[in-house]
């Protein structure tokens, strides 16, 4: 479900019997008639409506994580929220740019629409800016030929869909002034070369057994997981364009399972 396009329309039709009430047929009424309820209950809704219509598409959006991709950094069941005017003030629904603020940088937590199925939300980490050209091969990370700094921070387990534990190792990586965590397992491959797609300027990337290389087309950006192992990203499905991007994710506001989360920014 569209639900942009969903709190849209609502809006459309509350604040529109609102209007027509309010130009016209409250003056039919005499005072002894009350109002039916297809005018008393769009107008009771819409003030509501439009609050967080304003609100999601300008400010704030509310996401919950799915998935596992940026453990430890996001855990699955972390509701975050995600700041709509850092990289721009956008259309709703359109989401065409009409004020520009900042640009992405390195090593931000960023929220955008997935390229293959735009009607689906992703979160990534932004791993390289437009021109960059980003290098993974045997585990370690270089953007523009530049060695990204990759610190061991101990051992990590976590539970995979419920079934199973995960042992993997974790890292503190540094880019751009940005520490953050990521998992790194040393069995893996560095990318399975079989689930690499065809997507738009593949032909900017070189893939083999020991990692990948990209350069990044203007336009664009390059995410990966901070769950390098366990994480459908650019290395798999390509480039992010600008037109796809939501909003950084900032803060962890709720988490049923660890109440202890509420309240942690999002690094």
């Amino acid at each position: 479900m569209n639900f942009p396009l969903v709190l849209l329309a609502l809006l459309v039709v509350t604040g529109g019997i609102w209007l027509l009430d309010y130009l016209i047929l409250r003056h039919q009424r005499t005072p002894d008639n009350v109002e039916p309820w297809w005018i008393e209950y769009p107008k009771s809704f819409f003030p509501i409506i439009l609050v967080v219509f304003c609100l999601r598409s300008f400010l704030v959006e509310p996401f919950k994580i799915p998935s596992g991709s940026m453990i430890p950094t996001l855990l699955v069941g972390d509701f975050i929220l995600v700041n709509k005017y850092t990289y721009g003030i956008r259309l709703p629904v359109a989401n065409l740019k009409i004020i520009n603020m900042n640009e992405p940088k390195r090593g931000e937590v960023m929220v955008f629409r997935f390229p293959e199925d735009p009607s689906i939300d992703y979160i990534k980490r932004v791993i390289g800016i437009p021109g960059d050209t980003v290098t993974y091969r045997n585990k370690h990370l270089s953007i523009n030929n530049v060695p990204i700094q990759l610190e061991p921070a101990g051992d990590y387990k976590y539970i995979e869909s419920g079934l199973a534990y995960i042992y993997t190792q974790r890292f503190k990586e540094s880019m751009d002034g940005n520490e953050y965590n990521v998992l790194i397992n040393q069995e893996m491959p560095d990318i399975q070369l079989s689930a690499v797609h065809h997507f738009p300027n593949r032909e900017n990337c070189t893939f083999d057994q020991t990692g990948f290389s990209c350069k990044i087309p203007e336009g664009n950006y390059f995410t990966l997981g901070d769950n390098r192992d366990g994480s459908s990203d650019s290395r798999y499905w390509g480039f992010v364009p600008e037109d796809h991007i939501v909003g950084k994710a900032f803060l962890i506001w709720w988490n049923f399972n660890d109440l202890s989360r509420i309240g942690t920014l999002i690094k």
